[in-house]
């Protein structure tokens, strides 16, 4: 099968960040590939990379980067893919990361997630994948129904905590 989702991460430092998108779309069932790209150290190769996706059956891009985080920028400059970019914590508890990706010149747009939040990047790449896939969206619905799930039993688990004064 080929790959739908690519997760790129400007180094290998960035994994334990990244592979949450990874287990997310994992348990989805969506294919996916996963390589380290550096905007600064490997110009060259994150232009093609990013000009070569659509051709080999990529339809959406999962970009990690911290600091000057400009990778999912440079991505998105070079391909009509929807760029989803993962502001990663680094300096400045990631809000530099963060201000690199969101502030992104009219006509290059990167839909960016939170500090660290590469498991709700992959949620959205889910979510674009399903509006084409009907079996897809069932297990996205599924999953989002397991989260109210435990809700709901966190929520019952605490009515059972007692306190002297709670009521």
């Amino acid at each position: 099968m080929s790959p739908k989702v690519s997760i790129i991460m400007g180094s290998t430092s960035d994994l334990p960040v990244m592979e949450k998108a990874a287990k997310f779309l994992d348990e989805m069932g969506v294919y996916f590939e996963m390589n380290a790209l550096s905007a600064h150290r490997t110009p060259q190769e994150v232009e093609q990379f990013a000009r070569e996706a659509e051709g080999r059956g990529i339809r959406v891009i999962i970009a990690g980067a911290g600091m000057a985080a400009a990778l999912p920028g440079v991505i998105a400059a070079n391909t009509t893919l929807p760029v989803i970019g993962v502001p990663i914590k680094g300096m400045l508890d990631g809000l530099d990361a963060l201000l690199s990706i969101v502030q992104m010149p009219p006509g290059i747009p990167v839909a960016t997630m939170g500090v660290n939040a590469a498991q709700n990047a992959a949620i959205l790449a889910v979510e674009m994948l399903a509006l084409g896939d009907d079996a897809l969206a069932q297990r996205l619905k599924a999953y989002k129904e397991n989260l109210k799930e435990k809700i709901v039993k966190a929520n019952a688990e605490l009515a059972e905590v007692k306190y002297n004064y709670k009521v």
